[in-house]
C-alpha cells in the first residue's frame, strides 16, 4: 500500500505512514486487552494481511522494573487483517528482531537475552496463528568466546538463509540452522537490512553504519 510501518518506543505503538508525503501517521495498534505495550521493537508484514511484532522493555526507562509497564509479558504479537491484536508468543524474555522465511511459512524471532541468546522458529498456520516454536540457532557458543552482541536484527534471503546480527557481527545461517559464516563488524551490531537490488546488506553497529555487497538476494 506504499506505507511505512513503524515500531515506536516513545508512543508505544505500531504506526503506519504514507510514503507519498500526504497525510499523517495512523495507529495500527497501541494496546492489547486494554493494556499498553512496553516498547514495540521490530515488525514484519505477511502477505495474508497480518503484522507480527515484538515488544521487549528496551524503550522503558527502567526496563522490566519501569512503573509505567502494563503488560506482564515481553511478547510477540499479531495484528490480524481485521485490526485485532493478540499475543502469540509469551514465553521469551527479550524478543527482538523478526523475519519471515521466503515462503512465509516460518516466523523467526531473535532473542537478545545473553542468558539465552537464541533464534527461534515458529510455523505460521493457515489462520495466521503460530504453531509450537523450536530453537533454530543457539548463539551461546559464540557469546562464550567473548564476541560482543546478541541476536537482534534479522533478515532472510531468497535461498532461505537467515542473516542475523549477533555475537561478533552478522551471522549467516542456513535454512537448517547451521552457521554458514559471519561478517565480522568489530563492534556490537544491532541491525541489518537489504537495500538497492537486494544484494546490498546495510549494517548498524555501536559506532557506524556500513554496507556490504553480497552474492545473495534479500527478502524485503
Amino acid at each position: 500500500e506504499g506505507r511505512l510501518i513503524a515500531c515506536e518506543h516513545g508512543d508505544r505503538r505500531i504506526s503506519a505512514m504514507p510514503l507519498s508525503g500526504g497525510g499523517g501517521k495512523k495507529t495500527l495498534s497501541d494496546q492489547v486487552n486494554g493494556k499498553r505495550f512496553n516498547s514495540p521493537n521490530d515488525v514484519v508484514a505477511h502477505s495474508n494481511g497480518s503484522y507480527y511484532f515484538t515488544d521487549p522493555p528496551y524503550g522503558l526507562p527502567k526496563y522490566e522494573n519501569d512503573p509505567s509497564r502494563e503488560t506482564r509479558e515481553f511478547g510477540v504479537y499479531r495484528i490480524a487483517p481485521t485490526g485485532v491484536t493478540s499475543l502469540i508468543i509469551g514465553d521469551l524474555t527479550r524478543p527482538n528482531g523478526v523475519a519471515l522465511s521466503p515462503d512465509e511459512k516460518t516466523l523467526y524471532v531473535a532473542q537478545s537475552d545473553m542468558a539465552r541468546p537464541v533464534i527461534m522458529a515458529y510455523p505460521i498456520l493457515a489462520d495466521g496463528a503460530l504453531g509450537a516454536g523450536k530453537v533454530f540457532f543457539d548463539a551461546s557458543t559464540l557469546a562464550k568466546q567473548g564476541l560482543r552482541g546478541a541476536p537482534d536484527g534479522i533478515k532472510t534471503d531468497r535461498d532461505g538463509n537467515v542473516w542475523s546480527t549477533g555475537p561478533g557481527g552478522v551471522l549467516v545461517i542456513t535454512p537448517t540452522g547451521d552457521l554458514l559464516g559471519r561478517i565480522d563488524s568489530g563492534e556490537a551490531t544491532a541491525n541489518c537490512a537489504w537495500g538497492d537490488d537486494g544484494s546490498t546488506l546495510y549494517i548498524t553497529s555501536d559506532m557506524y553504519l556500513c554496507r556490504i555487497k553480497t552474492t545473495a538476494r534479500g527478502v524485503f
